[in-house]
C-alpha cells in the first residue's frame, strides 16, 4: 500500500511540475480564437453595408433592432477582439462582448438548425434535417460521379453538406468563457501588467 501510494505521490509531482508551463492552454486558446474572430469581424466590416442590410432585414436576414449600431457594434468587437487576444490585452474584458456576440449569434442565426455545423446522418444529435441533408448529398455524390472527375473533385477532401448549427458558436464561447474566468496566461500583456502592479490580476 505504502509503494502505491508512492507512486502515486511521484506522479501527481510529474503532474504538478507542468505548472511551468501552464501558459499553454490560455495561450492555446486565445490563438485558436484570433483567426476566428478576425475573419468573422474583417469580413463584416470589409461589407459594411451588406451586413447592416442583412442584420436588420426581417425576411432574408436576421431582422435585428438597430442593425447599424449592432452591425458596427459586431464587427468591431470581433476584430478588434481578435487583437487583444493575439496580444494578450484586457483578454478578459473582451471576453464579455465577445461570449454576447456568440449568443447572438447562436439564437438567431443557428439555433433552427440544430447543434450539428456540419450534417451527419446518424448519432445523437443527427435530426429530420440532417438525415435529409445526407440524402441529399449521396444524390449529389451520384451525379458527380456519373458526370464528373470524382476523384479529382475529392481529392483535397469529402463533400460534406454545411447545416449551421449552433456547434461552433457555443464551442468558441465555451473557449471564451474559460478565457473569461482564468485569464490569458503569462504569456499576455495582462500578466505583464499585473506584475507592475501588484495589487491587480491577470
Amino acid at each position: 500500500m505504502d509503494k502505491i501510494m508512492s507512486l502515486g505521490c511521484k506522479a501527481q509531482s510529474l503532474l504538478n511540475a507542468t505548472r511551468a508551463i501552464d501558459f499553454l492552454g490560455p495561450l492555446a486558446l486565445r490563438l485558436y480564437l484570433v483567426p476566428v474572430f478576425w475573419m468573422a469581424g474583417s469580413n463584416k466590416l470589409g461589407s459594411i453595408e451588406d451586413t447592416i442590410a442583412w442584420f436588420g432585414n426581417p425576411d432574408w436576414g436576421l431582422g435585428l433592432p438597430f442593425p447599424t449600431l449592432m452591425a458596427w457594434a459586431a464587427s468591431l468587437t470581433e476584430a478588434g477582439g481578435a487583437i487583444a487576444l493575439l496580444i494578450g490585452l484586457g483578454v478578459r474584458w473582451i471576453s464579455i462582448p465577445l461570449m454576447f456576440t456568440m449568443v447572438v449569434a447562436a439564437v438567431t442565426v443557428h439555433l433552427h438548425n440544430g447543434w450539428l455545423a456540419i450534417a451527419e446522418g446518424s448519432g445523437i444529435f443527427a435530426t429530420e434535417r440532417t438525415a435529409g441533408a445526407i440524402e441529399r448529398l449521396d444524390r449529389a455524390k451520384d451525379i458527380l460521379r456519373e458526370h464528373g472527375n470524382y476523384q479529382w473533385l475529392t481529392e483535397n477532401g469529402n463533400f460534406v453538406v454545411l447545416n449551421n448549427g449552433i456547434e461552433f458558436a457555443a464551442t468558441y464561447f465555451i473557449m471564451l468563457l474559460v478565457l473569461f474566468f482564468y485569464g490569458p496566461g503569462k504569456a499576455s500583456i495582462d500578466h505583464l501588467i499585473s506584475k507592475r502592479y501588484a495589487n491587480c490580476t491577470d
